[in-house]
């Protein structure tokens, strides 16, 4: 597969990086010419995804989260990585509603909210080893303005 860019991200698990990963990420994807409702789903993806991170991955302090995109002539691939407590069980976690926070009023939605955004949806986690959802959208008609 011939990647078109390619961008790599890195910054600390704060909430106030979000909107900035989130941000950057749609912006990087702009050469590819996506509606406005694909920005939108990469931005909810996107968010969704840090917000994990920065909310589960580090409890009681802060850690490293790595965004990685790259782009082909159709199609968006976003990593987002942490490198802390990993998840348990992987399939309970991606379960609408289910929360490892309650106490924190978290909805549990996290992956359902993923999954209806993007084309695709992986999650690679193992305790004490890290997390790292990968997520995939597919674009329509596109015109290629990036590299050619």
């Amino acid at each position: 597969m011939e990647y078109k860019n390619e961008l790599k991200l890195q910054f600390l698990s704060l909430s106030e990086n979000e909107g900035f990963a989130r941000s950057c990420v749609a912006s990087f994807c702009l050469p590819l010419n996506p509606s406005i409702e694909t920005i939108t789903d990469v931005k909810t993806a996107v968010s969704e995804a840090v917000t994990n991170c920065v909310v589960h991955a580090y409890p009681n302090k802060v850690g490293i989260i790595e965004i990685n995109v790259k782009l082909t002539a159709n199609q968006i691939y976003i990593s987002v990585k942490d490198f802390g407590v990993g998840i348990e069980d992987v399939l309970k976690a991606k379960e609408p509603f289910f929360t490892s926070k309650p106490e924190s009023e978290r909805s549990g939605m996290g992956f359902t909210v993923m999954e209806s955004f993007m084309d695709s949806v992986t999650v690679n986690s193992k305790p004490n080893g890290g997390t790292e959802v990968v997520l995939v959208k597919t674009l329509e008609d596109v015109s290629v303005a990036v590299g050619g």
